[in-house]
């Protein structure tokens, strides 16, 4: 796993990007991307970290699932689907926890942390494609 300022590093570009560069649909993910990564600091347990199901983490990630299968169903964009279905295995990894309590703890914490690198790799990716496209569009606009 990567050191917190790696990912804070990370999270600070891909939501630099998104605002200055992204739609809607872009910012409405990193903004939930932030509010999540925010909100994991406040309920997150150092104390006997991903021994059990880390409660507050998983309401936590349910909100973002909600946030963005929200932004799926609204959104006329392909990508925010592949966001919702990585946040859903997120969430899916707690499940697992709470079936399996005899699950490693650093098993139980990879599983949780990972999917958020893959998907700001997918935002990142839907930005540069709707600035493209934006762009393609004014081209076409000023040529007609």
């Amino acid at each position: 796993m990567l050191t917190p300022q790696t990912y804070y590093a990370i999270l600070f570009l891909v939501s630099v990007y998104a605002f200055l560069r992204g739609r809607s649909d872009e910012r409405i993910a990193v903004a939930t991307c932030i509010l999540a990564t925010f909100a994991t600091n406040i309920v997150y347990s150092p104390r006997g970290s991903y021994v059990g199901v880390e409660l507050g983490v998983l309401l936590v990630d349910l909100g973002a699932l909600a946030a963005f299968t929200f932004l799926a169903l609204r959104s006329d964009r392909f990508w925010p689907l592949w966001v919702a279905g990585l946040q859903l295995t997120t969430v899916i990894a707690h499940a697992l926890k709470g079936v399996q309590l005899d699950l490693m703890p650093q098993a139980y914490a990879a599983a949780a942390r990972f999917w958020v690198y893959p998907i700001f790799v997918i935002i990142v990716v839907g930005t540069f494609r709707s600035a493209r496209r934006r762009a393609t569009s004014r081209r076409a606009l000023a040529t007609t």
